[in-house]
């Protein structure tokens, strides 16, 4: 399975659109990206390898791995990227402004149940994270 994270960036947040197969899962929101700095920007474009993870404050979620020069980078509920976040990325229902977004829960609830049954039978999911190209807008 792979998901495409494209993004817009803006100096406050960065938005973006998760797609599967060319269907809309859901938006995103991040921290603006300030290369790569742990705990004040979202990770780089690149693709990444997603597993499942437990955790008291998040319960099951999803762990982003193999980022580099960084680690615990989730997706999560939030729905303000500056207040919320620390180089993770949230799922949104929709998009309010540059890192901001609402209905995350609801969100992340249709992101899981995507992605829970392909971890489940044992299928890699893949997350190919880049930018809006010129030919996109």
């Amino acid at each position: 399975m792979v998901l495409v994270l494209t993004r817009t960036y803006f100096p406050e947040g960065t938005n973006g659109k998760l797609v599967y197969q060319g269907r809309l899962i859901c938006y995103t929101i991040e921290l603006p990206y300030k290369n790569n700095q742990p705990q004040v920007s979202c990770i780089p474009e690149g693709e990444y390898f997603i597993e499942k993870r437990y955790s008291k404050r998040f319960g099951w979620h999803f762990e982003i791995l193999d980022i580099p020069n960084r680690s615990l980078i989730l997706f999560h509920p939030a729905n303000n990227a500056l207040t919320e976040l620390r180089g993770c990325i949230a799922p949104v229902s929709q998009l309010s402004g540059p890192g901001y977004g609402v209905q995350s829960k609801k969100a992340f609830e249709k992101l899981k149940m995507l992605v829970y049954p392909e971890l489940e039978a044992k299928e890699s999911i893949l997350l190919l994270v880049q930018s809006y190209s010129l030919s996109e807008l």
